[in-house]
C-alpha cells in the first residue's frame, strides 16, 4: 500500500528570478552602519547588482564612491554607481567615472539628473553631457562599462510626448546602454502596454520593471506626484484606517501589494526585478522569498 504525499510534503524547487537592489548613501555614520546592516541582510539573496543612488550635481558624490566601494571590497556584491551629469563638466563626470574603474566598479547607472525648478541646466565652464545619451557615449569611451538607463513607463515629466520619451530611450541604448530600470509603478499592464511600444519602436534591450514596497502610502503619493507616477485608487484604499505610527501592518500591506504586482508579472514571462528598498531589507528580503515561493497544484 502506498502513501500520498500532500502538495506541501513535495520537494518544489525554490528559485528566485533575476534581481537587483537599489540603495540611497548615508547621510550620517548612524545611517551607514544601519545600511550595511541591511547590505548585509540581503547579500544571501545573490542579486545580479545592487546601485547606489548620486546626488543631482554631485551631491553624494564622496558617500557614493565610499558606499560602492566598500560593498565591492567587503561583500560578494556586484556594485553598480549612479552617476548624473546635471550639474558638473563633462571633465567632471569623466574623472568619477575612472576612479569608479580604477576602484574596480565596473556597473554605472547612467542618468542625465534632475533639472533645477526653472527647468534650465546650470551654466558650466567648457563642455558638457547634455543627456543621458551623450552621457553614455562618454562612458563607452572611457572604458567597458556595463550601463543601465531609466526608463518611464508614464512617460518622463519633461517629455514632450510617449513617442519623443521613447526616442530618448532608444537613443540611450543605441548609445551602449545595456539594459533599461524603470520608474517605479502600481499598475502592471502600464508596464506591460510599455515593452510592447517599446519593441514595436525597435527596442530590444532588457527593460527591467523597478518595484517600490509601500511603507508610508503619504510619502508615496507625494513622490509620484513629483515622479509623475500615478497610484491607483485600490492601492491607497489598503491603507485606509492603518495608523501612520503602525509601521508593522503598512509593511506587511506594503509587503504583499508589491509581491503580488510581481507575481502578476512573472506570469507574464518577466523573469527580472529591480527593488527600491529604500534601505530597508526587511520588505525586499520578504518580497523575494514570495518570489520563490511555487504555486502549489490543487488537489
Amino acid at each position: 500500500m502506498t502513501s500520498a504525499t500532500s502538495p506541501a510534503q513535495r520537494a518544489y524547487p525554490l528559485t528566485l528570478p533575476h534581481v537587483s537592489f537599489e540603495f540611497f548613501p548615508p547621510k550620517t555614520p548612524r545611517m551607514e552602519g544601519e545600511l550595511w546592516r541591511e547590505i548585509k541582510r540581503l547579500e544571501p539573496l545573490s542579486p545580479r547588482f545592487v546601485s547606489v543612488t548620486f546626488g543631482a550635481g554631485g551631491g553624494t558624490r564622496d558617500t557614493t564612491q565610499a558606499t560602492v566601494t566598500r560593498i565591492r571590497r567587503e561583500t560578494r556584491l556586484q556594485p553598480a554607481a549612479h552617476l548624473t551629469c546635471v550639474g558638473l563638466t563633462a571633465m567632471q563626470v569623466d574623472d568619477i567615472a575612472r576612479g569608479y574603474w580604477q576602484a574596480d566598479i565596473r556597473r554605472i547607472v547612467a542618468l542625465r539628473g534632475d533639472l533645477p525648478a526653472d527647468g534650465t541646466a546650470p551654466a558650466l565652464p567648457g563642455h558638457r553631457y547634455g543627456s543621458a545619451a551623450e552621457l553614455v557615449e562618454g562612458l563607452r569611451r572611457i572604458a567597458d562599462f556595463d550601463i543601465s538607463v531609466a526608463a518611464y513607463p508614464e512617460v518622463h515629466p519633461d517629455a514632450a510626448s510617449p513617442d519623443a520619451d521613447l526616442d530618448n530611450l532608444k537613443r540611450k541604448l543605441d548609445a551602449g546602454a545595456s539594459r533599461a530600470i524603470t520608474q517605479f509603478f502600481f499598475d502592471p499592464d502600464l508596464f506591460l502596454d510599455f515593452v510592447d511600444r517599446a519593441r514595436r519602436a525597435g527596442i530590444t534591450a532588457p527593460i527591467v520593471p523597478g518595484i517600490l514596497p509601500v511603507t508610508n502610502i503619504k510619502r508615496t503619493l507625494a513622490f509620484a506626484e513629483r515622479c509623475g507616477a500615478s497610484v491607483p485608487a485600490w492601492l491607497v484604499a489598503l491603507f485606509d484606517g492603518i495608523s501612520p505610527e503602525d509601521e508593522e501592518t503598512t509593511s506587511l500591506v506594503g509587503a504583499v501589494a508589491a509581491a503580488e504586482l510581481c507575481r502578476y508579472l512573472q506570469a507574464r514571462g518577466v523573469e527580472e526585478f529591480h527593488f527600491y528598498t529604500l534601505n530597508r531589507a526587511d520588505l525586499t528580503t520578504a518580497i523575494c522569498r514570495i518570489l520563490q515561493t511555487p504555486v502549489l497544484p490543487m488537489a
